[in-house]
């Protein structure tokens, strides 16, 4: 390397390596004054942590210490802290009190707890058991990819079936320009295959694909799956207690298979919007949803038009705005648009040193990346009822986030008071899904580009007629319209006890299921990133496959150890839950009257976000209580 301890450190979170001291030593005096963090309630952590220059010169003094003796022999590193102190260490690093029911969670994030399900006892099961044992799993992205790890894990066969040619899910299929994460990358991976070396904060998708094909390379997944095969079709067989399976090659060759459980990793946004627009089948150029791009099309001195503008117009309007000759998008609504630092910044090598070299670095800066940009958020998105300004925010806290946006967008439209009046939003942040400014602002300054605060009403040849009468001739539309959230796992049919059908049961737009995973009348069924698990406030939802594959481990070793040939979740149970989910988020910001967004569905009612906190879907998911389901045992029903 071309640098030395001292200067990598330089670069270095204070509250991060603090910890990391912490519990290296087991030195509780760091705990103390001068060295406690600042509470810092700005959107993005201040890496100081608001001590003093000598207070930061003497923790990366004594971790410089502490790191050498490592290397050289001469330093044990200390037992893990109880969770008492561990309790203390989180609620110190991000400078506000931490329940203690986040220790066991992020105990296990360390690998200081085992995370995984294992059988009871390694004799258990015998392994003819396994081997007459099969689980269908959809999807290759990070989901199917999930389980197909864990299912590995505990010796349990799998088929893994997409219509690819290529794993990767969304992250292959979306490859507009400037895809990708608007969640920080460090937090955004597995937790058992962690990357030390994304090279921005922020990664475009090409990056975030390979990780994805990296961890299915390490875990020895890859030359099993089969691409290019969709699953047609599941239908329940009471007889055999299992799935019937209608899979098709890429000729249109069919196959069946049977499975023992179903495993759906098809997630929520993989069904392009786009049959809404009235009349856009009489336009004649060029015309495609920004999840099906078209590389062979060239934007130069085309007049382009863009409809909506959520997160993948954010991220593509700069790219095409510096092509076209003329550039109108269409705004239904404005979005609050969140600023960072860190979204163009590539990671310095000082940095990956840090993450690879430190003990425990990487950890606690993954616990901060959790905390802000999740759970520490989620208290403000609560509606407070005696807070006089609920029209515009939730609570105080929320409202000082809006103040925060609100001066962004003032600074960054400065002399441009038409655009402030059709950007600045009448809703309070979070809303919808906030965006993070991927040069948005900069772009629609720009003499080609027209904001037109209004949303399509038709298009009529080569016209796109607004809702407010206006037209404008383009020679190109880019759909950024987003995706048939409701209708989950829709490319399949699927046919449960009794002749009923998944997409009756959920109709256009309702998903609903226990947990986000099963519903009644479709034993052995279960979703990854199903209804009401999306992570509207923040996160990651690689955090939420992986507590769903627990959940999913857990109720399959306990069918394989008792007999159990099939789970059926008990309706009670279900729609209990799911009326728990419906007043939980009739106090979220998400049912705020002043909006819509995709989160609704057409009765109002919020599918696709969690209200919950992560660390209650950690709780909820960690071990599976078969007393919640109809269970089937050698076809006795108990």
């Amino acid at each position: 390397m071309t640098f030395n301890l001292e200067q990598a450190l330089q670069e270095a979170s204070i509250p991060t390596l603090l910890m990391c001291l912490v519990q290296i030593t087991g030195d509780e005096s760091w705990l103390r004054e001068p060295f406690l963090p600042m509470r810092d309630t700005n959107l993005f952590a201040d890496e100081s942590g608001g001590l003093t220059v000598e207070a930061q010169q003497q923790i990366r003094g004594a971790v410089a210490t502490v790191v050498a003796e490592i290397s050289a022999g001469q330093r044990k590193i200390a037992v893990p802290p109880n969770t008492e102190l561990f309790t203390k260490m989180m609620s110190l690093c991000v400078a506000e009190e931490v329940a203690p029911e986040y220790a066991p969670m992020m105990m296990e994030a360390m690998s200081f707890i085992p995370r995984d399900i294992d059988w009871t006892s390694p004799l258990a099961v015998p392994h003819a058991t396994l081997a007459n044992f099969n689980v269908l799993i959809i999807g290759a992205g990070f989901s199917g990819i999930c389980a197909a790890i864990k299912l590995d894990q505990l010796g349990i066969p799998w088929i893994l079936a997409d219509a690819n040619s290529e794993i990767g899910g969304t992250w292959l299929v979306n490859d507009y320009p400037e895809a990708g994460v608007d969640t920080p990358n460090h937090f955004y991976s597995f937790t058992f295959a962690p990357n030390h070396r994304w090279p921005k904060y922020f990664s475009k998708r090409l990056d975030v694909l390979n990780y994805c094909k990296s961890v299915a390379e390490k875990f020895d997944i890859t030359n099993r799956i089969s691409l290019n095969t969709q699953v047609e079709s599941t239908t329940w067989d009471e007889e055999s207690q299992k799935w019937n399976v209608v899979l098709r090659d890429q000729n249109g060759e069919p196959r069946k298979t049977s499975a023992n459980v179903v495993i759906s990793g098809v997630g929520q946004l993989n069904r392009p919007k786009k049959s809404f627009i009235k009349g856009l089948e009489s336009f004649t150029g060029p015309c495609f949803h920004s999840a099906q791009w078209r590389h062979d099309v060239d934007l130069s001195g085309k007049r382009v038009a863009i409809i909506g503008t959520g997160a993948s117009a954010m991220q593509i309007l700069r790219s095409v705005a510096s092509q076209a000759s003329e550039v109108a998008i269409f705004q239904r609504s404005p979005q609050w648009v969140r600023p960072s630092n860190d979204y163009h910044r590539d990671v310095k090598p000082q940095t990956m040193w840090l993450f690879e070299n430190v003990p425990f670095y990487f950890d606690w800066y993954r616990f901060g990346l959790f905390w802000r940009f999740g759970d520490g958020l989620l208290p403000t998105l609560r509606r407070d009822e005696t807070w006089p300004h609920l029209q515009r925010s939730m609570n105080s806290r929320n409202d000082k986030h809006r103040v925060q946006l609100t001066e962004y967008l003032l600074a960054q439209l400065e002399g441009h008071d038409d655009l402030v009046a059709k950007t600045l939003p009448d809703y309070p942040p979070y809303g919808k899904r906030i965006l993070v400014d991927n040069d948005w602002y900069k772009s629609l300054k720009r003499d080609n580009v027209e904001l037109v605060a209004s949303g399509v009403d038709h298009v009529d040849g080569n016209q796109v007629v607004a809702l407010d009468g206006s037209s404008r001739q383009v020679d190109l539309i880019i759909l950024a319209t987003g995706f048939e959230a409701g209708k989950m796992l829709a490319s399949v049919a699927v046919s449960g006890r009794n002749g009923v059908t998944l997409r009756e049961t959920w109709g256009d737009d309702d998903p609903r299921a226990y947990k986000g995973m099963t519903m009644p009348n479709f034993p052995n069924l279960f979703c990854l990133y199903g209804p009401n698990t999306n992570v509207a406030h923040g996160g990651s939802v690689i955090f939420q496959a992986e507590c769903q594959m627990r959940y999913i481990t857990s109720c399959i070793t306990q069918m394989i150890e008792s007999q159990i040939s099939s789970v059926d979740v008990r309706p009670e149970v279900h729609d209990a839950y799911n009326k728990a989910v419906n007043d939980e988020h009739g106090e979220l910001v998400w049912s705020h009257p002043g909006m819509d967004s995709w989160y609704k569905n057409s009765q109002g009612r919020i599918f696709s976000p969690m209200p919950w906190r992560f660390v209650d879907y950690w709780s909820m998911t960690h071990d599976a209580d078969l007393s919640d389901y109809l269970v089937t045992v050698k076809h006795e029903t108990n």
